[in-house]
């Protein structure tokens, strides 16, 4: 969902020559989108104003400029994004976004209801859906990890060095505080060992890129909120494999060393793909960059979808007593992870985290527990968690933004 949540900075007018970048907090688009400024003369003579400027902004600072200084010259800023070469000279529309970007925002943001209709499809209609089996579901999987690396620089990398805490944290709130709660849950509830291992399974999967996009819509903190989802990907070689061994080894056995390998290959290989071609290759990847997002839209609804239509007659016969504990996982996950966070953070940034915390990547639970268990009721957590995960986790965003950020909030992040 990286590459699907492109959202561009409106056009701002100002009277000024001598402006003052600001950097905010809040309502920052999705890492990857650069935004290329346009200042150009409206009224004034050459003197004033001798050659259009291009100022590359940086990444995830969508820039408001204030006037410092009265001039009679108007200056137009305008933002575009991903367009290769020098300046862009004018705005497709009156916010400064495209028709086609303007799609892709509505399509991003209506994500809950695409899953809504995915699940209802996969129930009644299993046929339309699971044909998305194992290879092909791995390939898409793996096209959605690709695409987020092409919105990551090495620079990124270097960012999450610079928030060892701050990032830290929420990689903390990833693998020990939702593991523990899966096992807990698990334990408590006395779920037969093929559902306990398959909860644990999805406890112990890095953050879903969905995340991205609900922290977006909850005025989180964007930039940190991809950082924190590129570093538990990047862990979940490790971690998965790891504390799935430890939390459900005594359940059923556990294959570790092969679910590192399948970690491996469709998360690392892909993201470390998607980093080096943006790096090396720049005009290439701005160019499929603008048709990615739509692909992500139907992968991501798809990836959904066939979950729920594989494990469509579980979920019939035993939905309800399937869907308490993994939505009790999900509730607790956001719960707690907001409020350790609000221990030392500010607002914005615990909502991050909590969002990270409580929305992870149950695409890959459910891969791996049809690739490594035997017993198909290991995948069905992971189906539910789908569902879950999306409509929980929109529908905090939706009440968070419409809570005000304070306006002295801590500022927790370091561009």
């Amino acid at each position: 969902m990286a590459s699907i949540s492109r959202i561009v900075a409106k056009d701002c007018k100002f009277q000024s020559r001598d402006a003052v970048l600001q950097r905010p907090r809040y309502d920052l688009p999705p890492r990857g989108i650069r935004n290329y400024l346009s200042f150009r003369s409206g009224v004034g003579s050459s003197g004033d104003v001798k050659s259009c400027l291009a100022i590359q902004n940086k990444r995830f600072s969508p820039a408001i400029i204030q006037s410092s200084a009265s001039r009679s010259s108007k200056i137009l800023c305008q933002a575009a994004t991903n367009i290769p070469g020098d300046v862009p000279t004018n705005a497709n529309t009156s916010s400064g976004m495209t028709t086609y970007e303007r799609i892709i925002e509505t399509l991003t943001t209506l994500f809950p209801l695409w899953v809504i209709i995915g699940t209802i499809i996969g129930i009644y209609k299993p046929s339309a859906v699971t044909w998305l089996q194992t290879d092909l579901f791995t390939v898409g999987l793996g096209f959605l990890m690709l695409s987020m690396g092409l919105t990551l620089t090495f620079e990124d990398f270097r960012r999450c060095l610079r928030n060892p805490w701050t990032v830290g944290v929420g990689f903390l709130a990833q693998y020990l505080i939702k593991p523990m709660l899966g096992f807990f849950i698990a334990m408590t509830l006395k779920l037969s060992a093929p559902l306990a291992t398959g909860l644990i399974l999805v406890s112990c999967c890095p953050g879903g890129q969905a995340s991205n996009v609900a922290t977006y819509i909850s005025k989180g903190n964007v930039a940190l909120s991809v950082l924190m989802t590129t570093c538990s990907t990047i862990g979940a070689i490790i971690m998965t494999p790891l504390l799935t061994k430890l939390l459900a080894g005594q359940l059923v056995p556990v294959d570790a060393a092969g679910l590192a390998i399948s970690t491996f290959q469709v998360v690392l290989v892909p993201t470390i793909l998607g980093v080096l071609m943006n790096e090396f290759f720049p005009k290439f990847t701005s160019k499929i960059i603008t048709v990615t997002p739509l692909i992500g839209v139907l992968l991501t609804t798809l990836l959904c979808a066939s979950p729920i239509g594989q494990v469509a007659d579980v979920l019939k016969t035993q939905g309800l007593q399937l869907l308490l504990p993994v939505a009790a996982l999900h509730g607790a996950a956001f719960f707690i992870g907001y409020a350790v966070s609000k221990l030392s953070f500010g607002e914005s940034t615990s909502r991050t985290i909590s969002i990270e915390c409580g929305m992870q990547s149950s695409a890959l639970g459910f891969l791996l527990a049809q690739k490594h268990f035997t017993n198909p009721l290991v995948a069905v957590p992971s189906a539910v968690s789908v569902v879950c995960m999306a409509l929980g986790g929109s529908a905090l965003a939706v009440y968070w933004r419409n809570q005000p950020i304070p306006v002295d909030d801590k500022d927790d992040f370091k561009e």
